[in-house]
């Protein structure tokens, strides 16, 4: 085993750090629905951005696995400076929509082809069984440029939502930059010698063929649709116990408790179990939401962060066996097709969950979103049990 780290990991860790330095991130439904004029709306520029990146999501799957890693990520960096300038043009909700397409566009280069550089640098080094371990510490990155973005921004947010906004694209240019010095991993089976048809083919009788693969695939997409779009929609039920500008303290709390999960991800999975860990998170989490929200009051805001813990020690132990399951030639494809079917998922469900919310009260919103989540948990005891 090489004990020379790969430049790729340090790369990655910065463009991390820069990709999610999002001032808007605790207040974007509120900006959004400002300019709309109504939660339903305002979460349709999400849902727009999710469907956009499932339209893309295969294209760019298929791109990386043809044209390399590097090329990609550079793609996906500059799509990501667009869409930032859009969201904080803002004049109406066509420019929000634009934003919108751009900032899925940049998703679906990022989708599949982030974790395979990262996987790949790592196996050029005969570093692979440590992916675990490199996947938290570098995805812990965008937990640690929230935590602070989402401080800063609900206070730079109580004077102008327009700052807040232009402010959010300077690291992005930052991360475009970083992107440029990327190195390509030198794996000779690292890219596809077939044609895109053949390619799509093969990534799809990998998912037909290994039950596993497909039960992990299901968890993914319901959890990723529904719980994204409570997350997204967070912002407005603290809004209804909490002032504006305090609104970035409890999304600051979330990052730091998703950093510590993101860091001890890779130790837990291994001492308890990846499918263990998978499922004790996915029924803590709606548990303790339910309890959250039912009993709402001015103090709920900071302890329901708790819950990033575990979905940070979940995500981790979800990407390390998605990375199992893919082959390299198709690595980059088979993630895209699972981000996809979540995007589109999450493109359906944000709409219907934002005309809800206003028919209903948020808090009634989002506990009918915690309890659909149930059904994650469902899946995963299931796929436990049969594989134990």
């Amino acid at each position: 085993m090489s004990s020379k780290l790969h430049p790729n990991i340090k790369l990655l860790t910065w463009f991390n750090l820069c990709v999610d330095f999002t001032l808007y991130g605790p207040i974007a439904i509120l900006y959004f629905s400002k300019i709309t004029g109504s939660y339903a709306l305002g979460l349709s520029i999400f849902s727009i951005e999710m469907i956009s990146s499932s339209v893309f999501e295969l294209p760019t799957g298929v791109l990386s696995d043809y044209i390399g890693r590097r090329k990609t990520v550079i793609f996906g960096a500059l799509c990501a400076v667009v869409a930032g300038i859009f969201y904080a043009i803002g004049i109406n909700y066509l420019f929000l929509i634009i934003g919108a397409i751009f900032a899925g566009l940049a998703r679906s280069f990022y989708s599949g082809n982030n974790d395979a550089l990262l996987h790949e640098s790592l196996q050029e080094n005969n570093q692979e069984e440590e992916y675990s371990d490199y996947s938290g510490k570098v995805s812990s990155m965008f937990q640690i440029a929230l935590a602070i973005s989402a401080l800063l921004g609900g206070i730079i947010s109580y004077w102008s939502f327009a700052l807040v906004m232009w402010l959010s694209v300077i690291p992005r240019l930052v991360g475009f930059l970083i992107s440029l010095k990327l190195i390509e991993p030198k794996l000779l089976d690292n890219k596809s010698d077939t044609n895109v048809f053949n390619h799509l083919k093969e990534s799809f009788v990998n998912f037909r063929q290994n039950k596993e693969l497909r039960s992990l695939s299901l968890a993914s997409i319901l959890s990723y649709g529904v719980g994204e779009t409570m997350h997204q929609f967070k912002a407005a039920f603290i809004a209804t116990l909490w002032p504006l500008w305090a609104i970035g303290i409890s999304s600051t709390l979330s990052h730091v408790w998703a950093t510590i999960g993101f860091r001890t991800g890779s130790y837990l999975s291994k001492k308890f179990g990846f499918l263990k860990v998978l499922f004790i998170g996915s029924i803590f989490n709606p548990i303790f939401s339910l309890i959250m929200l039912i009993t709402a009051n001015v103090i709920s805001p900071l302890i329901m962060p708790l819950t990033s813990f575990t979905y940070g020690v979940s995500s981790v132990a979800k990407d390390t066996l998605f990375q199992k399951h893919f082959t390299n030639k198709q690595r980059a494809t088979m993630g895209s097709l699972n981000s996809l079917v979540g995007s589109m998922f999450f493109g359906i469900f944000a709409v219907i969950f934002g005309a809800v919310a206003d028919k209903i009260h948020p808090t009634n919103a989002m506990i009918i979103g915690e309890i659909l989540m149930f059904s994650v948990a469902y899946i995963y005891w299931k796929l436990y049990k049969n594989l134990k």
